[in-house]
């Protein structure tokens, strides 16, 4: 595993990455120090490189921007259980600018009395951005849990229009 660093208007994330793509996005922190020390944290075996593949760096930091609706960098899924898996695949389906609650994912993942479940497997995505679990409210309409915090919750639906 391979681990960048990555400076966008929304701060710094920090990626770890393999052969197989994007395997880990660390949530925007303020500093460069502080995003190392999450990312050695997580993966301290991991070996750090001076540059971020190009395409991630470059899709990560257009989201940022809000000049990015979609991701197409490739994406490393071998961590994820296989329910952890359906839950971000249907999450992934939620459209830019749109939010959904979690009842919908498990309903759409063919589980419908598994909310609390897809909650749980929302909270521990390695892809957060990329696979859009902000995009996913209480069934009130209210944002509920987040790793990064509800503000940075809301800045990211903010940024996609999904709130205003």
């Amino acid at each position: 595993m391979n681990l960048a660093l990555i400076e966008t208007r929304l701060g710094w994330l920090g990626i770890a990455f393999s052969e197989r793509g994007l395997a880990s996005v660390q949530l925007p922190r303020a500093t460069r120090a502080q995003t190392l020390a999450q990312l050695k944290r997580t993966f301290p075996n991991a070996t750090l490189v001076d540059h971020a593949p190009a395409l991630i760096a470059r899709e990560l930091r257009e989201y940022a921007a809000g000049k990015r609706r979609a991701f197409t960098v490739p994406l490393d899924w071998s961590a994820m259980t296989p329910f952890q898996r359906a839950v971000l695949r249907a999450t992934n389906t939620i459209p830019y600018g749109e939010t959904r609650s979690y009842a919908w994912v498990a309903q759409r993942i063919g589980k419908p009395r598994a909310a609390r479940a897809v909650g749980r497997a929302l909270a521990t995505n390695p892809l957060p951005i990329v696979l859009p679990c902000h995009r996913v409210l209480g069934s009130d309409g209210g944002l509920h849990g987040y790793g990064g915090g509800l503000p940075l919750k809301r800045q990211l639906l903010e940024l996609e229009g999904a709130l205003r």
